[in-house]
C-alpha cells in the first residue's frame, strides 16, 4: 500500500489539507503527523506557514513497483494578510481564514495534479456543499457566467461539474423562494431501526430484531420529546416534517399513527409546504403501514431500492428481492401516493456499467416521481470498512460515464436535478444529486443541504442545526446515538434543546 506522510507544522488547515490528499491518494496509508518521524513513506508533505507564505515541502521516493521517480521540492501559498493586520477592526476573520484556505488548498491541488497527473471532477473542493457554494455567489450579486468562472478558475472545478453546481443553485433559489428563513424551521423525526443493516450504512441504524420488543418505549420518549419541543418553537412556522431513520416504516401501523397523531395535535399541519415520511426499505412496507401513512397530509415518500439487482441486494445485506421493490412501489401507487422518490447507489460492489444500465432501465418502467443518486462512500462505522479485508476482492466500480448514464435516464423521465452534496471517501471523488419532475422536489432535502434554517432533528442520534444572525451562525444540538441512552436520559435530551433554543432562535 501507497504510504503517505503529512508534517504539520503550522496545523491552521489540517483537515483540508488531508482530505485534498486523500482524494488523491484514496486507496494510500495516510499519517498525519507534528513532528519528524523516521519511519520510510513513498511520499512525504512537510505544511508550514511564514509571515508571506505558506510552504508545502514535498518528497517522492523512487518506488521500482509503482514506476514513480524521486522528486522533491516546495510550494509557495501566499498567506492573503499577515498576522499584523487582524487587529484592525474592519478584517472580516472568517473571510480572512477562507482566503487563507482557498490559497493553500490551490497550490497543493496543483502539486497534487503534478504528481499524480490527473485532475478531479470537483477540483480542490473538500466540503459537501458545491451548490451552497455556488448559491452563495449567486447572492452576492454574480452572474452566473461570473459564478461559473470563480468555480472553474479559483476552485478548479470541471466544466461539467461547474454547469451542474450553477444549474442546481439557481433551481434551488426558485423551489425556496417561498421559505420564510427568518421565522421558518423545519422537523425532522428518527426512526432508528432497520430490517438488516447495509454493508456501507453508518448510520445511526439498529436491526429491528434486537430492538422489537422496545419499540414502544422509543416510541413513547420520541412522543415525549415531540410534545416538549413544539412548546419551544410556538410563534415560528413550520415549514417541513422528514420522518427518516434508519426506516420509520419499521413501526407497527399503531405506532406510526401514534407518533403521526402526537406531532398533529403539537406542531400542527397547517401550511406545511412539504412532509415526508421515508417508507425505505421495500420489505419493512406494507398495505397497513401505508394506509396509516395516508391518514395524515403526508405530501412525499420514498422506496428505496439501491439497486435492482437481486446478486448486489444479497451481497450488501438488504435481505429484499427486486420484486419486492416493484410491488411496494406499486402499492403505494394504487393507494394514491403521487410524489415517490426512490433511492440509488452506484458504486455499489460488484456493479458494473452493465448493471447500472439494468437498475436504471427497470426503474424508468416504473416512473418515480424523483429518483436520488447516490455515489458509494465508504465511512469508518460502515461494515464494510471495519472488515475491508473481507471484502477487499470485490471491484467498486464509478466513473463519469455511469454518473451520466443515471443524468440521462433522469431527464428521460423528464426529471432535472435539483440539489446536490459530496461526502467524504466517494468513489471516484462525485456526488450525490437528486432529479425530480416538476413540482416534486424535496424541499427538506435543499434546506439541509443549504444550511437557511434552522432544523430540529428529534429521536436518537439527531443532530439539530440551529441557523441564526441571518444565516452567518449555525450551532448544533446532539441527542445520543444510542437507543437504550435516548430513552433513558430523554429528559436531558429536551433540556438540551430548551437552552439551546431559548439562548440561540
Amino acid at each position: 500500500m501507497y504510504k503517505i506522510s503529512i508534517l504539520f507544522l503550522d496545523r491552521e488547515f489540517e483537515h483540508d489539507v488531508y482530505e485534498l490528499t486523500r482524494a488523491f491518494y484514496p486507496e494510500a496509508e495516510i499519517h498525519t503527523l507534528y513532528e519528524d518521524d523516521s519511519q520510510e513513506y513513498d511520499l512525504r508533505f512537510r505544511v508550514e506557514r511564514s509571515n508571506d507564505d505558506y510552504l508545502i515541502y514535498y518528497h517522492r521516493t523512487e518506488n521500482i513497483s509503482t514506476g514513480t521517480e524521486q522528486c522533491s521540492g516546495v510550494v509557495k501559498a501566499p498567506v492573503i494578510k499577515n498576522i499584523q493586520d487582524l487587529q484592525k477592526p474592519d478584517v472580516d476573520l472568517h473571510a480572512l481564514r477562507k482566503e487563507n484556505k482557498d490559497s493553500l488548498k490551490y497550490a497543493l491541488y496543483n502539486l497534487l495534479v503534478k504528481l499524480t497527473g490527473k485532475t478531479l471532477p470537483w477540483g480542490n473542493l473538500t466540503g459537501i456543499r458545491p451548490a451552497k457554494l455556488a448559491m452563495g455567489m449567486i447572492e452576492s450579486g454574480m452572474s452566473n457566467v461570473e459564478t461559473a468562472r470563480e468555480m472553474r478558475e479559483k476552485y478548479l472545478v470541471s466544466p461539467e461539474k461547474t454547469a451542474l453546481a450553477v444549474t442546481i443553485a439557481n433551481r434551488e433559489r426558485k423551489i425556496l423562494e417561498n421559505i420564510d428563513y427568518e421565522n421558518g424551521y423545519s422537523l425532522y423525526i428518527g426512526i432508528p431501526f432497520c430490517p438488516s443493516i447495509c454493508l456501507y450504512c453508518s448510520f445511526s441504524s439498529y436491526p429491528l430484531k434486537v430492538w422489537e420488543k422496545r419499540t414502544d418505549e422509543y416510541v413513547d420518549a420520541l412522543c415525549r420529546e415531540v410534545e416538549a419541543v413544539s412548546s419551544f418553537m410556538k410563534g415560528r412556522k413550520l415549514d417541513t416534517i422528514y420522518i427518516g431513520g434508519g426506516t420509520p416504516t419499521t413501526l407497527l401501523p399503531k405506532q406510526l399513527e401514534r407518533l403521526l397523531n402526537t406531532v398533529g395535535e403539537t406542531f400542527g399541519y397547517d401550511g406545511l409546504e412539504e412532509f415526508t415520511i421515508e417508507a425505505g426499505r421495500p420489505d419493512s412496507i406494507s398495505r397497513e403501514k401505508l394506509q396509516a401513512i395516508r391518514n395524515f397530509p403526508v405530501t412525499r415518500i420514498s422506496v428505496n431500492p439501491q439497486t435492482m439487482n437481486q446478486e448486489t441486494l444479497d451481497i450488501i445485506g438488504r435481505r429484499h428481492t427486486v420484486e419486492q421493490t416493484k410491488e411496494a412501489f406499486y402499492l403505494a401507487r394504487e393507494m394514491g401516493f403521487d410524489n415517490i422518490n426512490m433511492d440509488l447507489i452506484v458504486g455499489l460492489p460488484g456493479e458494473d456499467i452493465s448493471m447500472v444500465q439494468s437498475t436504471l432501465e427497470q426503474i424508468k418502467a416504473l416512473d418515480p416521481d424523483s429518483l436520488t443518486v447516490h455515489s458509494l462512500a465508504v465511512k469508518r462505522a460502515a461494515r464494510l470498512n471495519i472488515f475491508r479485508e473481507k471484502y477487499q476482492e470485490m471491484t467498486f466500480e464509478n466513473n463519469q460515464e455511469i454518473m451520466n448514464l443515471t443524468m440521462q435516464a433522469a431527464h428521460e423521465m423528464e426529471m432535472a436535478p435539483y440539489y446536490l452534496y459530496r461526502q467524504k471517501n466517494m468513489k471516484g471523488n462525485f456526488e450525490n444529486v437528486g432529479y425530480a419532475k416538476v413540482d416534486k422536489a424535496g424541499i427538506y432535502n435543499i434546506l439541509i443541504m443549504e444550511e437557511k434554517q434552522p432544523i430540529i432533528a428529534l429521536g436518537a442520534g439527531g443532530s439539530s442545526k440551529l441557523v441564526f444572525d441571518h444565516g452567518k451562525r449555525i450551532e448544533r444540538v446532539e441527542n445520543v446515538k444510542d437507543v437504550s441512552s435516548y430513552i433513558s436520559r430523554i429528559d436531558e435530551m429536551i433540556e438540551r434543546k430548551r437552552k439551546a433554543i431559548a439562548a440561540w432562535l
